[in-house]
């Protein structure tokens, strides 16, 4: 049973504010909540679970902090349309800000706002062994519910960081930096790549003018129809198959 104080603390957490505060965030569903328990970094601090979660997971459920809830309770406390079985509070990763870029592929978002499409390309990220995340300050929040939803996991073994993109970008000293456009050069007829920085844009206004003099290799995705724009996420997964 849950108390109104423990109630409404987990509800505080939808708000970034708080998360930021307490520098923690919440996990949902059994798949997610499960990679996060198998994950070394991924430091979970509560389980609130129906019964049958617990009943299915009773060695997890064992060596760390479960309060069983009713479904109702879990309506109460949970970011999604239609909850699903049980919620995690965990604390938020250590993030090392010294990240190095040579001899590997980074990817850098400018002004990516939608949270499913940030959750998305951290998880593609993930796929392509991308470890590392470079975000401006006004791109959707890591921790948000829809971006950790959207990540299924992949947030636990993909670096983000937010920071001043233009100042971090300027600093990258003989590193290509790729910028996704509409006026660069077709990605499908580019060797594949093993450094590099690969900035994507904004959803609808793209790559911004601070960081667009930044770069040095314009690269796009070759349009065969009318559609006036890709998916942000969606163009990431291109760009990637094709360069790696």
């Amino acid at each position: 049973m849950l108390s109104k104080t423990k109630l409404k603390y987990i509800q505080s957490l939808s708000q970034k504010k708080f998360r930021l505060q307490e520098g923690l965030f919440i996990a949902e569903g059994p798949k997610l909540v499960n990679d996060l328990l198998e994950m070394k970094n991924a430091a979970i601090q509560e389980v609130f679970a129906l019964k049958e979660w617990i009943e299915d997971n009773r060695k997890v459920a064992d060596s760390i902090t479960v309060v069983e809830i009713t479904s109702i309770e879990l309506e109460k406390i949970s970011q999604l349309a239609t909850p699903n079985q049980v919620l995690a509070v965990a604390k938020q990763f250590a993030i090392d800000e010294n990240s190095e870029v040579k001899s590997k592929i980074t990817l850098a978002l400018d002004n990516i706002q939608d949270p499913g499409n940030m959750g998305t390309i951290i998880r593609i990220a993930d796929w392509y062994g991308i470890d590392q995340i470079i975000c401006n300050n006004q791109s959707a929040d890591m921790y948000n519910p829809k971006v950790i939803q959207s990540t299924m996991g992949s947030i636990a073994r993909v670096k983000v960081f937010y920071t001043e993109l233009s100042s971090w970008l300027a600093k990258q000293k003989n590193i290509p930096i790729y910028g996704a456009m509409l006026d660069g050069e077709d990605v499908t007829a580019i060797p594949k790549i093993k450094e590099g920085i690969i900035v994507i844009g904004n959803e609808s206004k793209g790559i911004s003018d601070d960081v667009l003099k930044l770069i040095n290799k314009k690269i796009t995705i070759p349009q065969k129809g009318k559609a006036e724009s890709l998916n942000a996420a969606v163009a990431t997964g291109i760009i990637l198959s094709h360069l790696l």
